[in-house]
């Protein structure tokens, strides 16, 4: 298992260019962002193209990464979040009503997978209900849906910098909810 000081290292070594480093990092990161890009596309060959923009974007941008205390993972599945949601929007202003309805088509899972989600989404469920009625309703609009944060603030009446908090708050609630 890679710990929070390897992918510090990793990126550190990313940002001056080092192959080696790209490739573990790729490595040790890749299965955790495509899950976050799959949940927001639903479609399994977008999220791969996303991926490797994904870490196009970390090749070029290693750089801008700073230690500041915060896991470097939520750096990279701010960027994998973000590209997804981007990607979501561009297909959403491209889709004619057909494609839209054959991507969201039922991909059939197995019964194993079907319960393995039932489970999670029952535990998923029960935390967004220990928030409070807007914060979880922000919450799925925000990661779900791929609304903006200003867009958040607007339809909640509260401004910019307090609908951040709502959120990380809510995530790191839920986080905390889903641990135990």
């Amino acid at each position: 298992m890679t710990t929070r000081a390897d992918i510090e290292n990793l990126i550190a070594r990313v940002a001056q260019g080092d192959r080696a480093a790209f490739k573990a990092l790729y490595g040790a990161t890749s299965a955790k962002l495509f899950g976050v890009t799959l949940r927001v596309l639903n479609d399994r060959a977008e999220a791969e193209e996303v991926l490797q923009e994904i870490y196009v974007k970390v090749w070029h941008n290693a750089d801008r990464y700073t230690v500041n205390g915060l896991s470097p993972m939520t750096w990279l599945i701010t960027i994998a979040r973000n590209s997804a949601v981007d990607r979501l929007r561009k297909l959403r202003r491209a889709e004619t009503p057909a494609e839209l309805e054959e991507r969201i088509a039922d991909d059939g899972a197995g019964p194993e997978a079907l319960a393995v989600a039932a489970s999670e989404r029952g535990r998923l469920v029960a935390c967004f209900e220990e928030l409070a009625a807007k914060h979880a309703e922000a919450v799925r609009r925000a990661y779900l849906e791929g609304e903006t944060y200003a867009d958040l603030a607007a339809r909640f009446d509260v401004p910019l910098n307090t609908m951040r908090t709502w959120l990380r708050r809510s995530l790191l609630s839920l986080r905390e909810c889903l641990t135990r």
